[in-house]
């Protein structure tokens, strides 16, 4: 048996086993559900954990003004971007704001490859949240979350192989790994977050490609699309034949054959959601 193999199958054990170490959200985020879940508390009270935190403040308030949420007035304090915003919508978009914090090495093995992980969890949030607009069914905020955390469950494979570093040079192997497992480990994730059921399907169903959701479009509809159109121009991308196959593209109505990126109506759009993330 190859290291990669006793690799993989150790992973399946600590999975099924409930001893795979799994992340866990900031501290802001657990505050905030907890408030935002408490129907005594307020919308001053979930301000003032906001507001402890300066960074998320200021990103919390760009995101406000930003084309997603804009209104007539600008917002210029946490306060008046929960009221505008409302509690729920906070909720999704603090967890967003913070998710970075979860990407940070914690080795210079890992350096590189959390890097590149967030740059491209990012980029599939942004094409994600320009899906959205176009479906009134969808919302922003959650759209967002679900293009961030559509591979969170890479971050416990990286932990543990960190662990071996003879495996972290032998990228392929360790790639195919990754794609095999990382799906059932997002939603095992998840789970423990206790984070509502849509975001766990659109987790552990981003690469059946065949799903046809019952009353779609979808979270997980829009995380398959953004990925696949993520991977454009890319040794990984599927061919506009392959491509239409997939029922995710058509219940959106999306072309197989262009990239939602670049779309000059979506230009402008795209580059500031990626700018709420640093990019």
């Amino acid at each position: 048996m190859t290291e990669q193999e006793v690799f993989y199958n150790e992973l399946l054990a600590d999975l099924q086993n409930g001893t795979l170490v799994l992340p866990t959200l900031p501290e802001v985020a657990l505050r905030v559900r907890d408030v935002v879940d408490d129907p005594e508390a307020t919308a001053a009270d979930l301000a003032k954990i906001i507001i402890t935190d300066a960074a998320l403040s200021t990103r919390l308030i760009k995101v406000a003004n930003s084309p997603l949420y804009r209104g007539r007035i600008e917002i210029d304090s946490v306060q008046m971007a929960v009221a505008r915003l409302g509690q729920t919508i906070i909720r999704s978009l603090v967890t967003s704001l913070v998710m970075e914090q979860m990407f940070q090495a914690t080795s210079r093995n890992l350096d590189t490859r959390l890097h590149d992980l967030w740059a491209h969890s990012t980029d599939v949030s942004a094409i994600c949240t320009l899906l959205a607009a176009n479906h009134a069914g969808i919302k922003a905020d959650e759209a967002m979350l679900a293009g961030l955390i559509h591979e969170i469950g890479i971050l416990p494979i990286l932990m543990k192989a960190d662990e071996k570093p003879e495996l972290l040079k032998h990228a392929t192997a360790l790639d195919t790994i990754i794609d095999e497992i990382h799906p059932r480990i997002g939603g095992a994730i998840l789970r423990s977050w206790k984070f509502p059921e849509a975001l766990i399907i659109a987790v552990e169903e981003q690469q059946n490609l065949s799903r046809d959701s019952e009353h779609g479009p979808d979270l997980a509809d829009l995380v398959q699309v953004a990925r696949l159109q993520s991977y454009m121009n890319t040794e990984r991308a599927l061919s506009s034949e392959e491509l239409a196959t997939v029922p995710a593209f058509k219940k959106l109505g999306v072309d197989t054959e262009i990239s939602v990126v670049e779309l000059d109506e979506n230009s402008d759009e795209y580059a500031e959601a990626l700018a709420l993330f640093g990019f």
